[in-house]
């Protein structure tokens, strides 16, 4: 059996603190489908949702994918005039901060926003 190594400078692991998926409330979305509500943020998801939308410009993509039910990539850069790789980085930190999924439909991506992340943050913001 091989030693874990801790290695310099890489905090420790850490266990998720969420409830089991067993002992969550479960809803129905809009399509009917049960899904269980996310867990309350972390320090960390609340610290990347803020870097997220810090930039205007990233913030003005999230509002337009907010108010829309499908939207594409093309929808998105017609609204604002940014080229392919911009969007597609600012679509990539909207993601990792857990505030869009990304559906893939062939070679079309389409953003989703996530209303239930979006009100954990304004919960926990209101809290200051």
């Amino acid at each position: 059996m091989a030693a874990r190594v801790k290695m310099a400078g890489m905090p420790p692991r850490r266990t998720p603190s969420a409830k089991p998926s067993s002992q969550r409330k479960i809803s129905r979305n809009k399509d009917g489908r049960k899904h269980a509500p996310p867990p309350a943020l972390t320090g960390a998801q609340f610290r990347a949702i803020h870097k997220a939308i810090s930039d205007p410009r990233r913030y003005e993509i999230l509002q337009h994918i907010a108010r829309q039910e499908t939207c594409t990539c093309a929808d998105l850069r017609q609204c604002s005039p940014i080229t392919a790789a911009t969007l597609s980085h600012h679509l990539k930190e909207l993601q990792t901060a857990g505030l869009i999924t990304i559906a893939r439909r062939g070679k079309f991506a389409l953003p989703r926003f996530r209303r239930e992340v979006w009100k954990n943050y304004l919960a926990r913001l209101s809290q200051l």
